[in-house]
């Protein structure tokens, strides 16, 4: 078992094209840590220099207490998973899992009992003599799982090994996941790009942006405290809606004001001294989908915070009903609204609604660096 250490990590490729900058990270033993972001933002960069299949142009990687910049591939005791599981196709699924294992020249027995351990692991015991066309993605998933886990890696790596399954396949993979992660005590190491698997399954997860850190925090604290607007919108389904609103002051009270839509701010917010700078200026308000609604109890309870809105759309998810919804706009443009709410809802496409806005669980971003200044 093994943490890892990055410490100001670069990866420059010639052309002065940088794929990751300055990534600064301690893995604990036995984490399940995540790195996920848009495309192109350096997370599976990263996971191939902890393979050792891309050279770290700066800075020092630890496995353990170990530096392994300069350490071949074969010998950092790690094993990766890739999205396409890269089987051989005219082996049985025992060969699949045993090759690595007879390259080190591994005794047969040792051989035997570690590849049936891993297969009674994934629930594969009776997959072993098949070959790779015999078997569904589920299957060729676990399998390529079983050939890294007979390995006893301090560290497993996995490339979005979920990205080539069906959406019923997909989630019941994730649990399996955790639950192997759990059953061996491994440090795992995660890429995706899908916000879902990141939530679900990691101890902690690394936002990544441009080849940057944007944001480490366990999963639960990334949704209720994103620093920037793009963690904001990247973490949660449907994402954060943005509005730009003005915040002004009214007697001694604060308001959000957008369009013909004024919104008086709770006790808690207002007295925040961080908002006492950004009195008469603009800011972005970051509302998630949950916190609008349009329930009578929440309009009667909340007679400050009320927008009147038209429903466009309505999308029925069976526990819940998503309203996309229009309200007037900064600068005399319509603001695109979604709302989360329960599926006794009775607005239709075409109605006028009024919506309550949940204020006390708003946030507050900057408008030109786009930092939260306040929960």
């Amino acid at each position: 078992m093994a943490s890892l250490s990055f410490k100001h990590i670069y990866k420059k490729y010639p052309g002065g094209v940088t794929a990751v900058s300055d990534f600064c990270l301690e893995v604990k033993d036995k984490e399940f840590i995540i790195l996920v972001g848009p495309s192109g933002c350096g997370k599976t960069t990263t996971l191939r220099m902890i393979a050792g299949l891309e050279e770290i142009t700066e800075g020092e990687l630890h496995i353990g207490d170990t530096l392994v910049n300069d350490i071949a591939p074969k010998d950092r005791d790690i094993a990766m998973v890739f999205q396409n599981y890269a089987l051989y196709p005219h082996m049985t699924v025992f060969d699949n899992m045993a090759f690595g294992l007879k390259l080190r020249k591994t005794p047969k027995e040792e051989i035997k009992r570690r590849v049936e351990e891993a297969a009674r692991i994934l629930d594969i015991t009776h997959l072993l003599e098949r070959r790779p066309k015999a078997l569904s993605g589920g299957q060729k998933q676990r399998v390529a799982l079983g050939r890294a886990i007979v390995r006893e890696p301090k560290v497993f790596l996995l490339d979005e090994p979920l990205s080539n399954l069906d959406a019923k396949l997909r989630a019941q993979m994730r649990t399996e996941l955790t639950k192997i992660h759990q059953k061996l005590g491994t440090t795992f190491v995660y890429v995706t790009h899908d916000q879902v698997e990141a939530m679900t399954m990691a101890t902690r997860i690394v936002v990544m942006k441009d080849g940057l850190i944007q944001q480490v925090a366990t999963p639960q604290n990334l949704y209720d405290l994103p620093v920037n607007v793009f963690v904001a919108g990247f973490i949660g389904t449907p994402q954060m809606n943005f509005i730009n609103c003005n915040i002004e002051k009214k007697g001694e009270d604060l308001y959000f004001t957008f369009g013909t839509n004024s919104l008086k701010l709770p006790p808690e917010k207002a007295n925040n001294p961080a908002l006492k700078d950004y009195i008469g200026k603009e800011v972005i308000l970051g509302v998630r989908p949950e916190c609008l609604h349009d329930e009578p109890r929440y309009l009667e309870a909340m007679p400050d915070s009320i927008i009147e809105a038209n429903v466009d759309v309505t999308e029925l998810m069976g526990a819940e009903i998503y309203l996309y919804l229009t309200t007037s706009g900064a600068d005399d443009e319509e603001q695109q609204l979604i709302a989360r709410v329960s599926p006794r809802s009775e607005a239709r496409a075409g109605d006028k609604v009024k919506i309550a806005v949940e204020l006390p669980r708003v946030h507050v971003f900057d408008k030109d660096t786009e930092r939260c200044i306040i929960h």
